[in-house]
């Protein structure tokens, strides 16, 4: 039925838009892409994994640990590898190789340590359940996905529009010099940034094995994919973008499948991204910087 592809589609949309969240908040402060963002999705859900089964949490408790964990191991991350860099003035290359090389090396380091097979939630952890309206059924972990998206896209929009750290976090984003003069210290708000960041693709990869139940290292590595897709179409470092753009890439890739074949749904994110850069550069809430002599 075609309701019942919308709402998986809206579903897998706030997916996507759950991770991107993060990922865009991160490139459009610091202005790089982090490759590493990825292995936090993976931390997260294994930190969660380990918080129910070593410690007995609950979920609802067990999220907030997957999220805390990712978030320090974002911070650590990107002091060791990135200070350096900022401070030499490196170009953008650089650190994108740094990151790549780095995530080659905690991808096989988390292999190693935890192994590549499928881990799951204890059933009791979260009774799933689902309601029915009609033909339509949502399964309750889909609407924590969908309701989570949500929450933390007001979160962080009322954190950098309407708050002094948040206006700390656009100086530096706008002009790291300019803000050192004003007396902020823009080495503290990298490192909240990359909290946030860390801790937003840790709750994601929480919420994402809850719903498919199936935790690995490498479980990173596909939604990467789909987050480069979403941060171009929606606008590089716009949030709002980033959660239009995942709706719009879920609802298209589930219409995909459905109708035409599912062999052709993984061509949908590059498709979507070939055409954004081809017609509108900028995203969909984009906007071109101004040049100055």
């Amino acid at each position: 039925m075609l309701e019942q592809q919308l709402v998986n589609g809206v579903v897998l949309g706030a997916t996507y838009a759950l991770f991107a969240i993060g990922f865009t908040l991160m490139f459009g402060v610091m202005g790089v892409i982090n490759l590493t963002y990825g292995v936090y999705f993976a931390l997260g859900a294994f930190a969660a994994l380990w918080s129910t089964q070593g410690l007995g949490l609950p979920i609802w408790a067990a999220l907030p640990v997957g999220a805390l964990i990712a978030g320090l191991v974002a911070v650590v991350l990107d002091t060791l590898l990135l200070t350096r860099l900022r401070k030499a003035k490196a170009p953008e290359l650089s650190s994108l190789m740094v990151t790549l090389g780095a995530t080659l090396f905690l991808y096989a380091g988390m292999a190693a340590a935890l192994g590549t097979e499928i881990r799951r939630f204890p059933a009791e952890v979260f009774s799933g359940g689902a309601y029915s309206l009609g033909d339509v059924r949502v399964g309750t972990t889909q609407i924590l996905i969908l309701a989570a998206a949500i929450v933390l896209m007001l979160a962080l929009l009322a954190l950098v529009r309407g708050s002094r750290i948040g206006l700390a976090i656009r100086a530096v984003a706008e002009n790291p010099d300019a803000a050192s003069l004003m007396g902020i210290n823009g080495a503290l708000m990298l490192r909240v940034v990359s909290f946030l960041s860390g801790a937003i693709g840790g709750a994601a990869g929480v919420l994402v094995g809850l719903n498919f139940n199936a935790i690995q290292p490498f479980m990173g590595e596909h939604m990467m994919l789909r987050g480069f897709a979403v941060i171009i179409v929606g606008g590089l470092g716009d949030l709002r973008g980033a959660l239009l753009a995942g709706l719009i890439l879920g609802l298209a890739e589930v219409l995909t499948a459905a109708y035409l074949s599912s062999t052709l749904k993984d061509m949908i994110a590059f498709a979507l991204l070939v055409a954004t850069l081809w017609f509108r550069p900028l995203g969909l809430f984009g906007r071109a910087a101004a040049k100055r002599a």
